[in-house]
């Protein structure tokens, strides 16, 4: 396992490494070591590759990730996984703000605590966030799943579109036109699912309230048009 150690390896190194890998290369498994908060480390990964990262990271850890497997044996600062298209990436402690913003695809576990913004314009990804989140969560939410065990801050699901948010603790406000809703059962079935995904053993779907879009900020009515 080719192991990049940050104290005294450029951090580009690192990333230049990740990006030639070829179809068929033998290593696909790094180790990165000493990350002493280093800011974009393993962004831009394409192919199936594995990487451990020992230490916290600063902002946009596993950016753009589209197919590797990125765990964090710490914190991560802003922007962890922003546009991830697909794959995974773990972060064992807490995230900071706009975790998992815009992302595409994938999925995104955090086992500590996320901050202000997590999966905001999220679209499609799957968060799972073991801990609580802070305020303005997936606001303009456009698809994917946003799992929270702890508690959610204020204004969760700001002028959310049908991204589909699940928490089992309160929240402490729902913003513009998100409401709660029915949990039916095939969004106990998808969230046994993320569960499981996710390596969480201890939670019951039943436990979870379902929130999402009343639709009403973004249909035209016709019967409206004179007050727009």
């Amino acid at each position: 396992m080719p192991t990049f150690d940050i104290s005294n390896t450029p951090l580009r190194d690192l990333n230049s490494a990740l990006h030639r890998l070829s179809a068929g290369a033998n290593d696909t498994a790094f180790e990165v070591v000493n990350p002493r908060g280093s800011h974009a480390v393993a962004v831009g990964i394409d192919s199936p590759v594995k990487v451990e990262i020992r230490g916290s990271v600063g902002y946009y850890c596993a950016g753009m990730n589209d197919g590797g497997t990125v765990t964090v044996h710490g914190s991560a600062g802003p922007g962890v996984a922003e546009n991830m298209m697909s794959g995974t990436v773990v972060v064992e402690g807490d995230a900071s703000q706009y975790a998992g913003a815009t992302g595409q695809g994938g999925l995104l576990v955090i086992k500590g605590n996320a901050a202000s913004r997590c999966g905001i314009s999220m679209k499609g990804i799957d968060i799972v966030v073991s801990g609580s989140i802070g305020h303005m969560s997936a606001f303009m939410g456009q698809s994917g799943h946003l799992v929270v065990l702890g508690d959610a801050g204020d204004a969760l699901g700001d002028s959310i579109y049908e991204a589909k948010l699940f928490v089992r603790g309160t929240v402490k406000s729902l913003g513009s036109d998100c409401i709660e809703k029915e949990m039916r059962p095939e969004h106990l079935e998808k969230l046994a699912e993320l569960l499981e995904k996710a390596g969480i053993a201890d939670a019951r779907p039943d436990e979870f309230k379902r929130y999402g879009s009343a639709r009403k900020l973004y249909n035209f009515n016709i019967d409206n048009a004179d007050a727009y």
